[in-house]
């Protein structure tokens, strides 16, 4: 066994995440996580990998939801710890894992947020006259697509009939059909676009890429316009598996559309859904 500072291993973690090909966003969570332990390890001059026991980590959890962390946040932060020691393991600085012999604490996922008909169209109405905050909404409803997908999406990646979704990170690259409703925004859009060098399709008017960030700013302002409560631009791809699940569209062809990993993930709407229709293969406009 090889020894190692557990700062320098919080470093070398991040860089394995990174050559792992995990999503930034992973990556910054994981670090944060792993910096919180390390952290919480100097109070106890824990300064080795080696050092630490399954009672510290039990330890910095306990802190953790002193702290007003939720059940699930912490869940989540041992899930990184767990990542984190499985790296170490591989590179022989421990030779075993105190975190597998730490529990997860109990809590309940929270219903996703569904939209009705009345609402989407209620946002439908708010957002009419912005050609662009009005394809983007459209093209999040009609193809479920996350907003991390939509923001990079090129003008080369729109064809015909369908939507290419580049891949991402640790996403696959897919094929997804557009409906008539997402192929009219889109068109509309596409008039007014602003001329500019950059092959976004979605730009700010001085041509610069529209950020992931502005976007969720701009489609929860018209939330609030439109006067719909407590939701977010994730609940626009919720509403999507909602209604085809609802409409009988097989789980498979769901889940190849939202570039879900397991069917599992895609399974546990169905509870959340009432008087299914008989399965059929055919995606419909909302």
């Amino acid at each position: 066994m090889k020894t190692i500072n557990i700062r320098d291993a919080h470093e070398q973690f991040k860089k394995y995440l990174s050559e792992k090909k995990r999503s930034s966003s992973t990556i910054v969570a994981y670090g944060k996580d792993i910096q919180q332990l390390v952290s919480f390890l100097g109070e106890l001059s824990k300064h080795q990998a080696h050092e630490v026991t399954k009672e510290d980590i039990q330890a910095f959890l306990a802190k953790m939801a002193k702290s007003g962390y939720t059940p699930k946040s912490i869940s989540r932060k041992l899930n990184s710890t767990r990542t984190f020691y499985r790296f170490l393991k591989i590179n022989e600085y421990v030779t075993d894992d105190p975190s597998l012999l730490v529990s997860h604490p109990q809590y309940q996922l929270a219903p996703p947020r569904i939209l009705t008909p009345t609402e989407y169209r209620a946002l439908r109405d708010a957002v009419q006259t912005d050609p662009r905050m009005f394809a983007i909404i459209e093209l999040l409803l009609q193809t479920g697509i996350r907003i991390g997908e939509l923001a990079s999406l090129k003008i080369s990646d729109i064809q015909k009939d369908t939507l290419h979704i580049p891949h991402i990170e640790n996403r696959q690259e897919r094929t997804i059909p557009l409906n008539k409703r997402a192929k009219d925004a889109l068109e509309r859009y596409l008039e007014i676009r602003p001329k500019a060098k950059s092959d976004h399709l979605f730009i700010t008017k001085s041509g610069k890429p529209f950020l992931i960030r502005n976007i969720r700013t701009a489609v929860e302002r018209y939330f609030r316009l439109a006067e719909i409560k407590n939701a977010k631009v994730n609940d626009l791809r919720h509403t999507f598996v909602a209604h085809h699940l609802k409409h009988g569209v097989s789980l498979v062809l769901i889940s190849k559309v939202l570039g879900h990993k397991r069917l599992s993930t895609t399974e546990r709407y169905l509870e959340y859904i009432k008087d299914r229709a008989k399965e059929n293969g055919l995606l419909t406009e909302l």
